[in-house]
């Protein structure tokens, strides 16, 4: 366990997540108290702060002091805060919720967000929990032959399973959030299959199943079986942790090993959260750089 001189941090479990205490979000940091947030940060990939009444411009303060914000497409955000989503599912809304889903924010981007923060405004009474699960854990737990295929292989991430012009993320039912659903969404970008994270080194599977197509050079059908698997692996129970929201709770994630996943048992209630997001860095391999897109032109047209 790290010693801690100016904030406390209790795990949630034994693989990821802990509760931070001793800071108060709604005043800038001191540069100490922010290199101890970012050490336990690193250690434990998802950091959750309690009794935080914090203002937009105090999230986006925040956010900030880990490094630019992200771009956020396809989601509409706040008339007068473009860096900052409002997730917010009504009382009358009874279909899918936003996030309710194993992924990774926005893994189809060039530079996918290395951190997703999340801040709770209006929460119901029971339900509406966030899940993670550590995508260290989970590479870590692969037979030494498996993890040798995959740190050679890319994935094909796109947006088009959610947002593309013939998908509706909400179905049909009217919904707060407006999707915007157009065909940019079925671009597509390559990823490495497990990335390794500067501040820890240790490596992370990078793959998800919103956002990740195939296998770069190989069809869906071809990929289907070996990301099935991936997929299942990733978020077994024993590699996950669970956050419980509460009215001011701040609840910070490391995009680049976490998936996580919205659970949707709340209707009848509203919930508000404020989101935003800390622009990351092209995904890369073992110090080699970031991986080439010139092959994933033609593996989009070997798969037709």
């Amino acid at each position: 366990m790290r010693d801690y001189s100016h904030i406390s941090v209790n795990p949630i479990t034994g693989v990821l997540g802990a509760e931070i205490g001793g800071v108060d979000l709604t005043k800038p940091f001191e540069d100490a108290v922010l290199a101890e947030v970012k050490q336990a940060f690193a250690d434990h990939s998802v950091i959750v702060f309690r009794d935080q009444p914090m203002s937009i411009e105090d999230q986006k303060r925040f956010t900030q002091a880990f490094g630019e914000f992200g771009f956020e497409p396809y989601v509409e955000t706040m008339p007068d805060h473009p860096e900052v989503i409002e997730v917010i599912k009504e009382a009358t809304e009874h279909g899918k919720n936003f996030g309710g889903s194993w992924h990774s924010d926005w893994s189809f981007q060039e530079t996918p967000p290395m951190a997703t923060i999340l801040h709770g405004k209006e929460i119901p009474p029971s339900g509406g929990d966030t899940c993670f699960a550590n995508m260290y854990v989970a590479y870590e737990t692969l037979s030494p032959g498996m993890q040798a295929m995959l740190d050679g292989l890319n994935v094909v991430h796109s947006a088009r399973r959610p947002y593309g012009v013939d998908n509706k993320l909400f179905g049909t039912e009217k919904r707060a959030m407006k999707i915007i659903n157009t065909e940019e969404a079925h671009a597509e970008l390559v990823h490495p299959a497990v990335r390794t994270v500067a501040e820890t080194g240790r490596k992370a599977l990078f793959v998800n199943p919103v956002y990740s197509i195939r296998f770069e050079n190989m069809t869906e059908a071809e990929s289907r079986p070996l990301l099935d698997f991936l997929h299942a692996h990733a978020t077994k129970i024993d590699f996950t942790c669970r956050v419980r929201w509460q009215a001011g709770t701040l609840t910070m994630w490391d995009n680049r090993c976490v998936q996580h996943n919205a659970m949707n048992d709340y209707h009848g209630h509203r919930r508000v959260l404020h989101r935003t997001t800390v622009k990351g860095e092209r995904p890369w391999l073992d110090g080699r750089g970031p991986v080439s897109n010139t092959e994933s032109m033609m593996a989009e047209a070997a798969a037709g």
